[in-house]
């Protein structure tokens, strides 16, 4: 099963799939906010125009909305997630929800001061390196859930920096390493 067709579990802590422990998948969790406010911070260096691919449990859109941008477009596929979204974005004038996969809606996009991807069971991973030049304006600021514990650029994108962030996250599914590498890369 596709994960935008799961049904998800949410939580004050954490979002998750599998009602039986050995089934059980969590999508994201609160331990990761340190990581989302230094992703967000990068992404929104430059202000402008912001990029959010995945939307989760809105930690990074916070921090995204607490810096100084003119735009925030946030690319969701999950239905449950949506609606989080939607709610999330009342009030919110610069705001845009787009529903759906963001490789299928990526014509339809725009050009951004900052991007930021985290999007959980994404099939279209491989492509976002290339997609990324049609995204981005000149010194866009680009970061991506990193799921490895290490320096490694397994998206092959060129001249990519790392912060090294102290994480202490508790046994999950996803990312059980006492340092977590932020991507950093500048178009």
């Amino acid at each position: 099963m596709a994960y935008k067709d799961e049904t998800l579990i949410f939580t004050e802590n954490e979002i998750y799939f599998g009602e039986a422990e050995h089934d059980r998948e969590e999508v994201m969790m609160d331990w990761e906010d340190s990581i989302m406010e230094a992703s967000a911070n990068y992404v929104c260096e430059n202000g402008g125009d912001i990029l959010e691919i995945g939307f989760g449990m809105g930690i990074s859109a916070n921090y995204i909305q607490a810096n100084n941008i003119n735009s925030h477009t946030i690319v969701e596929i999950h239905p449950d997630v949506l609606n989080k979204a939607y709610t999330w974005a009342e009030g919110k004038s610069n705001v845009n929800i787009m529903a759906g996969d963001w490789y299928t809606v990526k014509d339809s996009l725009s050009t951004y001061d900052g991007i930021f991807y985290d999007a959980f069971g994404d099939t279209n991973l491989s492509h976002l390196k290339d997609a990324l030049d049609n995204l981005t304006k000149s010194g866009c600021k680009v970061t991506w859930w990193n799921n490895l514990s290490e320096e490694n650029n397994s998206l092959g994108i060129s001249e990519v920096t790392y912060e090294k962030i102290a994480i202490n996250p508790p046994a999950n599914t996803y990312f059980n390493h006492e340092y977590y590498y932020l991507p950093k890369k500048e178009y």
